[in-house]
């Protein structure tokens, strides 16, 4: 009756970092640690287990002088909150 959840989206910083991504080409980790009030280490964690997952793309770099992380979501990721989102509907569909 009811699908079950992907439980790699069903902690509540992963999900908001992917929520995050669906609507941006890409972000920054700083843009995201502001926008999810997650600690870095805990932020940084997050992001490597959807990484590790391909549900995003992680790029290293510099700006400047000053180290930059860029996140991306893939379109395994997509795919992924799609049904999550998909299966979130379901549990609350009154029927």
């Amino acid at each position: 009756m009811f699908n079950e959840l992907d439980p790699l989206l069903h902690s509540q910083i992963r999900l908001a970092i992917i929520s995050l991504l669906v609507g941006l080409d890409e972000a920054e980790f700083v843009y995201l640690k502001d926008k999810t009030k997650a600690s870095a280490g805990n932020l940084s964690l997050q992001i490597d287990k959807l990484s590790a997952a391909s549900y995003i793309k992680v790029k290293k770099g510099f700006k400047g002088k000053y180290p930059v992380t860029i996140c991306k979501i893939t379109p395994k990721g997509l795919k992924a909150f799609e049904k999550y989102v998909d299966s979130i509907k379901a549990y609350i569909k009154i029927e």
